[in-house]
């Protein structure tokens, strides 16, 4: 984090932004709160039901846009042009999450915090031209496979929105 200071926005007040997770029929499974607090880490908290059990690879995508098959969502944010995964040594991505796990009945949880992505201004915000996408992904993610981490086909996606 200390290294790569220089390259992400600081904010001194805090931002806030959504995202309405949705299936591949297009219903509501859940929802995401970001939340950069004054020193520039984001606060990611996802909440879903609904999707089968397990761990799920989660990523912030490069686009603003969700489809019936989510690939309008394009690649993991990446404006720095890292490889993929949180182990990796030539990463990761700004958009890289760890593991969303989900419960045998069907209910997932992620709390999070990164310092690779931000919601104001900046290299890495995900509020560029294009804006940015949460996406869901069917398999866990092996954190070192670029560039998806071997994750498999998207399950769920949901358009990030200022609050």
């Amino acid at each position: 984090m200390a290294g790569a200071a220089g390259v992400y926005a600081e904010n001194h007040g805090a931002e806030h932004a959504s995202a309405t997770l949705k299936n591949t029929a297009g219903e509501v499974i859940g929802e995401a709160r970001l939340i950069e607090d004054a020193t520039g880490l984001v606060h990611v908290n996802v909440h879903v039901k609904g999707i089968s059990p397990g761990e799920h690879g989660i990523h912030i995508h490069a686009i603003g846009a969700c489809s019936p098959t989510f690939l309008a969502a394009g690649g993991h944010h990446n404006p720095l042009g890292q490889e993929h995964g949180l182990d990796n040594p030539d990463g990761p991505h700004a958009g890289d999450l760890p593991a969303l796990t989900v419960t045998p009945a069907g209910v997932g949880h992620l709390d999070v915090v990164t310092d690779r992505a931000t919601l104001s201004p900046g290299t890495t915000s995900v509020f560029d031209a294009d804006g940015s996408a949460l996406v869901i992904h069917a398999d866990p993610d092996d954190q070192v496979t670029d560039p998806t981490g071997n994750s498999g086909a998207r399950v769920a996606c949901g358009v990030i929105e200022q609050d």
